[in-house]
């Protein structure tokens, strides 16, 4: 059944055609992207989940039309209040559908109202759910102002009440008396349990906070970890630079997954991000996973590639590093550290591209520092929305010839 609010609230895109449909527009469209690079294009894989596959949403506060009420839902589109309830909602699990309306019926009864940004009146701002696909873990956070009367306990309790498939470890709070429209990690409060949930990928577990970058499609992050790990061992021990150990740098690292998933083909991988609490997690992630060869460190992308360049983090031996991963944010590199990572010269470099724009955007970069592009795949993480991501294995110099792709 089509979703009552397709179309308007901008969650799906191809929830009127069949999913074979949707991955031969999602081929054109990423050939037609890719432009010149089309031709290094291999494979696209299909999602392995099409359906209630989101392990994260945020939703937000409003009403569904005017005096409509109090609502919670998916923000409509070109609106500032009205919200698309997510009952009928293809992404999500149903304990998220659960958890929605109680929450929406809950504040109903408490008589509490959105808070109206231009107005500054009213509480409830937004409510964050994450919930572990292959553990059933829950985290849920709510965003409010200082204006919330409601008890925050009874709050708590009433959710703890909810028949659930999977159960509810952690309840947060989240203040904020800002104006801007967003979900910030300040002024937090634990309200019931823990502050972060469990999910197992890669047959490894990991720890994730509520604020942790972490991707949204558990079965299908499975499969790209899979491409990355694969392109990643395309680095065979008979090349030249295999007389010394073996070490990958992991930019933008979060909370640690592919550090520690390609961990068993290096001697050394070496994890960088920039939130603190993410770096936290993914030491206490390689730890309880028994990982012994990951370091991570906290630091912007660009100081800390300075520090790599002038040997303060490099690894041990004369060999430097032989594998660079790559998975930055939705705009692609700052040209700075674009720059450095070139500087590097490591044999291969693994771009992970949640926006294949910023991929096309940074490879002439990559290609004029003299990588050669050796194939892209990429892995459908987000069905029924037009989004992606794409992976690219890059090899530098003389590697490029010496191990050519046609022998992955």
């Amino acid at each position: 059944m089509l979703c009552e609010h397709f179309g308007r609230c901008g969650g799906c895109t191809y929830l009127d055609i069949s999913y074979e449909e949707e991955l031969a527009i999602k081929k054109q469209t990423l050939t037609e992207t890719l432009g010149e690079y089309a031709s290094f294009f291999e494979h696209l894989h299909p999602a392995p989940q099409v359906e209630g596959y989101r392990n994260k949403m945020e939703f937000a506060f409003g009403d569904e039309g005017k005096d409509g009420g109090l609502a919670l839902g998916i923000r409509k589109k070109r609106s500032f209040y009205e919200v698309a309830t997510p009952t009928n909602c293809v992404l999500i699990h149903d304990d998220f559908k659960k958890i929605v309306t109680h929450v929406i019926n809950f504040f109903r009864e408490n008589g509490e109202t959105f808070f109206h940004r231009k107005r500054h009146t009213g509480s409830l701002r937004h409510l964050v759910l994450r919930r572990g696909e292959f553990t059933g873990e829950i985290i849920v956070l709510l965003s409010a102002t200082s204006n919330l009367q409601t008890p925050l306990d009874l709050f708590a309790k009433s959710l703890l009440e909810l028949p659930l498939n999977g159960e509810i470890v952690g309840i947060l709070h989240a203040q904020n008396d800002g104006v801007a429209d967003a979900v910030k990690n300040e002024n937090i409060t634990l309200l019931h349990g823990r502050d972060y949930y469990h999910e197992k990928i890669c047959n490894l577990q990991f720890k994730v906070s509520a604020f942790s970058f972490f991707q949204t499609n558990s079965r299908g992050a499975e499969i790209l970890y899979e491409v990355v790990r694969k392109f990643a061992g395309a680095l065979p021990k008979t090349m030249p630079t295999q007389n010394s150990p073996q070490c990958a740098l992991d930019m933008y690292c979060g909370t640690g997954t592919i550090a520690q998933i390609i961990s068993p083909a290096f001697d050394k991988v070496i994890g960088v991000e920039l939130i603190e609490e993410a770096i936290a997690a993914a030491k206490e992630n390689a730890t309880a996973n028994g990982i012994t060869n990951c370091e991570f460190h906290a630091g912007d992308a660009f100081a800390t590639l300075e520090a790599l360049t002038s040997q303060a983090l490099k690894f041990e031996g004369e060999g430097g590093l032989d594998v660079i991963i790559l998975d930055p944010p939705r705009d692609g590199l700052h040209p700075k550290a674009l720059a450095k990572i070139a500087a590097l010269s490591a044999p291969q470099i693994i771009y992970v591209a949640c926006k294949p724009k910023s991929l096309v955007r940074d490879l002439p970069a990559l290609i004029g520092a003299g990588y050669k592009l050796a194939k892209i795949e990429a892995v459908d993480m987000f069905p029924r929305t037009p989004h992606m991501e794409a992976v690219a294995l890059l090899r530098h110099g003389n590697f490029a010839t010496y191990y050519p792709c046609t022998k992955i």
